[in-house]
């Protein structure tokens, strides 16, 4: 992965900490609007939720700050797409999930979410995607 690529992922993340509740709200609004389906492997209680969003702003900021040694974040990745198996992750869901991050980065970063950076994520989420899906399936 280019240091470039990591960089801008890293850097934008930052921008993503200080709003990293409604950051989680607004991908999780994304992810049951493209998919209506994937609402019922998600807590239905508002409160449950919270903690869930809370969960995913730290796996996410813990696989950013990983990006930069990344044999060490591998493992981690695999053992996570493994552990999703159990959640009823499909591997098409990954696919969905990623276009939810990507519109979640959009609406928080707003001008800052420049094409350079999309593409950076874009090919941050693909391979970290990868790594999971080939792990648990």
């Amino acid at each position: 992965m280019e240091a470039k690529t990591v960089s801008l992922v890293q850097e934008s993340f930052e921008k993503v900490k200080p709003i990293a509740p409604a950051a989680a709200g607004i991908f999780y609004s994304k992810l049951f609007e493209l998919d209506p389906e994937l609402k019922p492997l998600f807590p239905n209680d508002e409160a449950a939720m919270k903690v869930q969003g809370n969960k995913l702003m730290t796996m996410l900021g813990a696989a950013v700050a990983g990006l930069s040694n990344l044999d060490a974040l591998i493992p981690v990745l695999k053992d996570l797409g493994k552990r999703h198996v159990a959640y009823k992750v499909e591997a098409s869901h990954y696919d969905t999930v990623g276009a939810a991050l990507l519109g979640t980065l959009e609406a928080g970063l707003g001008d800052d979410f420049t094409p350079e950076v999309k593409e950076a994520w874009t090919s941050v989420y693909g391979t970290m995607a990868n790594v999971m899906i080939e792990a648990a399936y």
